[in-house]
């Protein structure tokens, strides 16, 4: 009776109306008590002005702000269970996991999802030459119809023929309706019989359908996928655009992303396309992307192209250690890294990662801050931008203290400088492999040990330490959590004009300490920088391009501020260790 209420107030005279009807009626019964009570109760009335309000709001016909509140919800609650357990924290997480509150949002979304058209033509009759042992299986399915895609792919079935739905993309129109399944097979699209049509004949009919879509499918026997327990998120280690990809079975259902996106895996059961969302991103419709295995398959494929640009690769450079171990205007004659490198020039390429699972990280309070490492070519400008960092604010960020074997100047202090220890403990620390790093030169070995990493750590500081790409696996573990920045140099007309006055160590053979760049310095910069990359990319957390120091130091720093105060993604392994 309240619902049939077409005007505000009409519910409330109509209460008026019944009481003074009854009045006569009324008399000291159980019955007659009860009735009168529930009329004049103050549930009724709040029911009823709720009612009123209603009708009110509706016919202003509001347009919803957002169609993802439930989805809002849930990341809202994500990121509070990461937060410290504060009162009102703790309140509002109470209140988000009441069921009424979820199916409050949960109604909210499909009401702003979905347009409710009353005058929808009636649904189309059976078709007649439908098999009797399909008769009872049939269904008419109506799907409104928005600017969203419908979010599913079909295919033509080998063996029978038949138009098959292929896959249904996870938070799309279709899976949302509960309607139509994987396996399904079609017979109609909007009374345009099918069954002898290719799939990209189909596409067209869809595309001209205005209002609702409607299909007449025969149930496949293809179970649905059960709820997954725990959700999986990746960090990408690759650039992808369905588009330019000829295998996608709909380049339209595809996903794009770049390098270093997080996204949320929610199917692998098709073991060549997985469907993804990106993490933080409002619309909840999944895309496709090549599976794991898909794409290191194809990585595997360009081997021989990779490993003609690795024997073109210069070899490295001294002056990561010498920044590290605060060297200058010397040759140092490197073991490790040169050993290291020739053999990796001998080895087959292995398949880079495609990629990376990862989990949220915040860190405690009391836990160590996460590791910084600086990675570059030599005169990309690694050693300023930690000069910097240091500079602006000496008190949170810290370098370790190297080693060395020679003798201790008149100036120097131990433990401050350098750690000064005896040639047979180096070497004894060197094949006990507790160094990051080490050289030796003219008889002196220099070197960063891992201990000297923990102890900055210990202190409660932000480790910062610059060093060659190889050395970074040494550290990419779960109890310092790396942090990896790629110093990257410009195009080369950039460099000539960033660079015009500056200078480069000068080796060994040349008559001054120091020179100008040229043209060939450049070349084997970005040559450089290539390889590093090509090989140790999937490492790399953050890439800045070093066109202008001032520029690359406010980068930096801003992310590092926000590395301390936001959820980070660290490797799933990091977080079992």
């Amino acid at each position: 009776m309240l619902c049939s209420s077409a005007n505000p107030g009409s519910a409330c005279r109509l209460l008026v109306t019944l009481l003074y009807g009854l009045e006569s009626y009324m008399d000291a019964t159980e019955d007659s008590s009860f009735l009168q009570d529930m009329l004049m109760g103050n549930t009724l009335h709040v029911l009823i002005k709720l009612h009123e309000s209603l009708l009110r709001f509706a016919a202003r016909r509001p347009t919803p702000i957002q169609d993802d509140a439930e989805g809002l919800a849930r990341e809202v609650t994500e990121e509070l269970r990461t937060s410290e357990a504060r009162p009102e924290i703790v309140e509002l997480l109470r209140l988000l996991s009441k069921p009424h509150v979820q199916d409050l949002l949960s109604v909210h979304d499909a009401v702003a999802q979905k347009d409710y058209d009353p005058k929808l033509p009636p649904l189309p009759p059976l078709p007649a030459d439908v098999d009797e042992d399909e008769e009872d299986s049939i269904r008419i399915i109506r799907l409104v119809k928005s600017k969203e895609p419908l979010g599913a792919t079909i295919k033509k079935d080998g063996s029978t023929g038949a138009i098959v739905v292929a896959r249904i993309m996870r938070g799309g129109a279709a899976d949302r309706s509960g309607l139509i399944h994987e396996g399904d097979k079609l017979r109609e699209v909007n009374g345009v019989p099918v069954e002898d049509k290719r799939p990209e004949e189909i596409v067209p009919i869809l595309a001209k359908s205005d209002g609702a879509v409607t299909f007449k499918v025969i149930p496949g026997s293809k179970k649905e996928l059960e709820a997954e327990g725990t959700k999986i998120f990746v960090r990408t280690l690759f650039d992808y655009n369905p588009k330019e990809d000829p295998a996608i079975p709909c380049k339209d259902a595809g996903l794009e992303f770049r390098r270093g996106d997080v996204l949320q895996i929610v199917s692998q059961e098709d073991d060549t396309w997985w469907q993804a969302r990106r993490h933080g991103d409002t619309n909840l419709r999944a895309g496709l992307i090549p599976s794991r295995q898909l794409q290191e398959r194809r990585v595997a494929l360009r081997r021989p192209e990779a490993l003609f640009h690795a024997a073109r690769v210069p070899k490295p450079s001294a002056a990561g250690l010498r920044r590290s171990f605060r060297l200058s205007r010397k040759d140092l004659r490197i073991q490790e890294t040169q050993a290291r490198w020739k053999k990796s020039q001998g080895l087959v390429a292995k398949s880079i990662p495609s990629y990376q699972d990862v989990v949220p990280y915040n860190r405690k309070p009391g836990d160590p801050y996460r590791l910084v490492l600086l990675v570059g070519p030599s005169g990309v400008g690694v050693s300023e931008l930690k000069r910097k960092l240091l500079l602006s604010d000496p008190e949170h960020f810290c370098v370790p203290v190297p080693h060395t074997t020679r003798e201790r100047r008149r100036h120097e202090r131990d433990a401050v400088e350098y750690h000064f220890v005896s040639k047979h403990v180096f070497e004894n620390d060197i094949l006990n492999r507790k160094f990051v790093e080490y050289g030796e030169h003219w008889g002196n070995y220099y070197g960063t040990s891992v201990d000297s990493v923990r102890r900055v750590l210990a202190e409660s500081k932000v480790c910062l330490l610059d060093v060659e790409a190889h050395a970074v696996k040494t550290l990419y573990t779960g109890e310092f959590k790396p942090y990896v920045v790629f110093v990257k140099p410009p195009a080369m007309q950039q460099l000539r004009l960033s660079r015009r006055k500056a200078k480069i160590l000068s080796s060994r053979d040349e008559t001054t300490p120091t020179r100008m760049f040229s043209d060939a310095d450049f070349e084997d910069m970005i040559n450089t920088a290539q390889a590093m990359e090509n090989k140790y990319g999937y490492l790399f957390e953050k890439i800045i391009i070093n066109d202008d120091l001032a520029l690359a130091f406010t980068e930096i720093r801003a992310e590092l501020a926000r590395l301390e105060k936001e959820t980070n993604w660290i490797p799933k392994t990091w977080a079992q260790a």
